[in-house]
């Protein structure tokens, strides 16, 4: 039975990203210890917020399937460096600045453009754009954008419990740097599967199957904030 370790890796790097995840992470969501301790918090406070950053990204599977998406099809180190430095960038300008200029965007849309990231990635992968238009999108420039997104939707739901001002640009720092570690715990373990699949004759048609299941995926969380921003 030949295909059972490619069915197996797709399960996991897709369905347990995307399903098995407790409810609460949709939307950039807050447990309620996490909640309590961002309410209660004063004064630095380094380790805490570089455990909350790093749990963030690894349960953040929009973040987490956005990045699957970016990495499926890059083979060489240099160039996984040079996306997620990109995404990273991104991500980073948008969190500090959100937080510390105190720039409020509504979350469900920010949430729906993440989606659409997802969607987005998907789609480029499956060569969409390629046949659609005739080109690809600048590929780097596109990772950047949909950087500065993710960034500002969790500034976003950090602004919603109102972390207090005394040591807030030590933890947002701290809180950046845990976000880079969990995102480089999260990618070690998707090039691994990745790079496990790859070497199956299968890649290629399971590549076009996990990238329709991404878009799939992006269009729910679409659905899923829009439903919310109009209900609310």
């Amino acid at each position: 039975m030949p295909n059972i370790p490619q069915r197996f890796i797709l399960i996991t790097l897709i369905a347990l990203i995307a399903l098995g995840l407790p409810f609460e992470t949709l939307a950039h969501g807050v447990d309620e210890s996490t909640r309590a301790f961002l309410l209660q918090n004063t004064g630095v406070q380094i380790i805490p917020f570089l455990y909350i950053g790093a749990k963030h990204m690894v349960t953040g599977y929009d973040h987490l399937l956005f990045l699957v998406g970016v990495l499926f099809f890059l083979y060489r180190s240099r160039d996984v460096l040079l996306y997620v430095s990109m995404f990273t960038l991104g991500h980073s300008i948008t969190l500090l600045f959100g937080v510390m200029s105190d720039i409020e965007v509504n979350a469900y849309l920010i949430d729906a453009i993440i989606g659409l990231s997802v969607v987005y990635k998907g789609f480029d992968n499956l060569g969409g754009f390629q046949r659609l238009l005739g080109k690809s999108p600048n590929a780097k420039l596109a990772v950047l954008i949909f950087g500065l997104f993710h960034g500002f939707g969790l500034a976003t739901k950090l602004q919603e419990f109102q972390v207090p001002d005394d040591g807030l640009i030590a933890n947002l720092i701290a809180f950046n740097v845990g976000v880079e570690l969990g995102q480089f715990t999260a990618l070690a373990f998707i090039l691994l599967m990745i790079n496990i699949w790859r070497k199956h004759s299968s890649f290629t048609r399971f590549a076009t199957n996990a990238n329709c299941l991404l878009m799939s995926a992006g269009f729910m969380l679409i659905g899923f904030q829009l439903t919310g921003y109009f209900i609310s």
